[in-house]
């Protein structure tokens, strides 16, 4: 009998901004070091492919030995390799403001890094793979970020309730052109800032925060201001809720980042589904390598109006259904009971227990997974099953 169904035993990386007890609190992880576990990675990428449990072999071999057969012909012709990653993500500190390049772009900084002869574990490397990195986020408790460029009247607003006075030159010019040239032209001049001038931004913005926030948008971007400070105090990028949407989701909501946008994830626990890469340009809070320049290349300076940026969705059978504009991945939550149901495969998938317990059978196989364990269907079990109490989570193509 040829195998389609495994359970998989998953890398953990322990970046500095993770939490040392969520995955402990919600999935029963341990966690004896009391190490930082920030993600959980399900899938295949080089930097951390998840293993199938009870062997020495990890699932990106398993792909290379049959990849027809494990990823079925429609992923194996249009991709080559599992065309997503799948994490939980655990924010106890903010992460970085961040850009992923399109691919086209990552594809030629892979290229050029590759030529100049940098490491790809390098710590001044951009560019880690030669993929474009759209993502999809799903709270698992309220969850809080920043996405996208505010519309520039906001962005306006808030930059002159903050008092900044040694940005009323770059502000003035904003205002005299409020289009993409302008705001990239206002973002650069922000994000360079160096020496006595961002000392002076960076002294105004404290002095001025507390009569700055009038009204609901600025009290939610100087709390935010406040909670960066304690972490990075004489970073660019406490300016950063000024120019980005501040979201609030609830569990149960979800968001998409298209490629090129800023963004920073701030605090709490979620589902993460992106296309397979692990490929992060960054502009500030963060102890990593921050290379301006290359971000603003890859950034497209487009606002993006508040109310559209939580992921509408639909309810089908026992699914949630979260559509998105890329092909690389898909995503539903799904309840289950004991009556059980059935989903047919196109590609391989990825499935993950967020509560309760649920049996899987594919074929003559059959698996349990509690909250926070994992499972990997080939393609060419063509169809299984699930059945018990609880919720799954479906990583698809």
């Amino acid at each position: 009998m040829t195998t389609t169904l495994y359970k998989l035993d998953n890398c953990i990386q322990h970046y500095q901004w993770g939490s040392p007890t969520a995955f402990r609190e919600m999935f029963g992880l341990s966690n004896e070091a009391q190490q930082p576990q920030a993600e959980i990675w399900m899938g295949a990428h080089p930097k951390g492919s998840s293993q199938l449990s009870g062997s020495q072999l990890k699932l990106s071999e398993l792909i290379d030995q049959s990849p027809k057969s494990v990823l079925g012909d429609y992923t194996y012709q249009r991709f080559g390799e599992l065309p997503y990653l799948f994490k939980v993500l655990a924010a106890a500190k903010p992460l970085s403001i961040q850009v992923h390049p399109n691919r086209h772009k990552a594809q030629a900084g892979y290229r050029f890094e590759n030529q100049r002869g940098i490491a790809l574990d390098a710590a001044n490397r951009n560019y880690k793979d030669a993929n474009h990195k759209p993502e999809l986020v799903y709270a698992l408790t309220p969850y809080t970020a920043m996405n996208g460029f505010r519309p520039i009247e906001q962005i306006l607003l808030l930059f002159k309730q903050a008092a900044i006075n040694a940005l009323q030159a770059e502000r003035d010019a904003l205002l005299a052109n409020p289009t993409a040239t302008g705001l990239k032209a206002f973002f650069a001049a922000v994000m360079n800032l160096k020496g006595a001038q961002k000392q002076q931004v960076l002294n105004q913005l404290k002095q001025g925060h507390l009569q700055a926030a009038q009204g609901s948008l600025a009290h939610a971007a100087h709390r935010l201001i406040e909670r960066f400070r304690d972490e990075y105090p004489d970073d660019i990028g406490l300016l950063s809720p000024l120019l980005l949407n501040v979201v609030e989701l609830a569990p149960g909501e979800a968001m998409f980042l298209h490629a090129e946008t800023p963004h920073a994830y701030v605090q709490g626990v979620a589902l993460e589904i992106m296309a397979n890469s692990d490929n992060v340009l960054r502009a500030g809070l963060t102890p990593k390598y921050i290379d301006v320049d290359e971000l603003i290349a890859n950034t497209r300076f487009v606002p993006i109006p508040p109310d559209t940026l939580k992921l509408a969705s639909y309810q089908q059978d026992n699914k949630r259904c979260y559509p998105v504009p890329v092909d690389d991945f898909g995503f539903e939550v799904l309840t289950v009971d004991p009556q059980g149901h059935q989903q047919y495969l196109r590609g391989a998938e990825i499935l993950f227990c967020i509560e309760g317990e649920v049996s899987i059978c594919a074929g003559q196989q059959l698996l349990t997974l509690s909250a926070g364990e994992s499972a990997f269907v080939c393609e060419s079990a063509k169809v299984y099953r699930y059945q018990g109490r609880g919720t799954l989570a479906r990583a698809f193509n």
